[in-house]
């Protein structure tokens, strides 16, 4: 079972995995995006685990949502809206029951992907965060390792498509050849998951 300990823990590896992709995740998205994807994320996640530190939220979904409303009101463009509302949204799913089984988890990020998916207006192969995280919520049922694999290969898969939502959308053709910054931040984010439960 997966205790409020375990969710900050998952909150602190994604920092500390931002934190070391955040060039990488800039660089990509200065190629169909503002430039700015690894900044903004490395700010959120920065102020997640001080806020986690200074608060301890002792459930579940208390963690999420607490992390949830501080990527809101940190981060600017697109990315903080939708990685705070995937988290609080999964933190409401989760309810506040002390621990929860990784099926639970599984089905509360589900919710939280969806209410992404509404927000952002987008599906599966409009080249976004959600053609990692559909594909993860999918595997999480079975393990972390294959939610992790399938988030990675959800947004390689993104290189060949072109970009139907976000800023990239703007440059039609042009985005096909290109990694997706969310979907990239996105599987971090997941693979974080498999190394907390580690």
């Amino acid at each position: 079972m997966l205790d409020a300990s375990f969710f900050r823990r998952w909150m602190t590896v994604t920092a500390s995995a931002v934190e070391r992709e955040a060039a990488r995740l800039t660089e990509l998205d200065s190629a169909i995006g503002d430039a700015d994807h690894g900044a903004n994320l490395q700010r959120g996640f920065t102020a997640v685990t001080a806020v986690l530190e200074k608060e301890a939220p002792d459930t579940p979904g208390a963690v999420l949502a607490l992390a949830g409303r501080q990527l809101i009101s940190t981060v600017g463009g697109a990315s903080g809206p939708l990685y705070g509302t995937l988290l609080r949204r999964t933190g409401m799913a989760l309810g506040d029951r002390a621990e929860v089984s990784r099926e639970e988890l599984a089905t509360a990020l589900g919710e939280g992907v969806a209410a992404v998916a509404q927000l952002g207006g987008a599906a599966a192969g409009d080249k976004t965060m959600l053609d990692a995280l559909l594909p993860a919520v999918e595997a999480l049922g079975a393990s972390f390792a294959a939610a992790s694999a399938a988030a990675q290969a959800g947004a390689l898969a993104t290189v060949p498509l072109q970009a139907r939502k976000g800023r990239a959308s703007y440059l039609g053709e042009r985005s096909i050849g290109h990694q997706d910054p969310g979907a990239t931040s996105a599987a971090l984010l997941v693979g974080a998951l498999e190394e907390a439960a580690a």
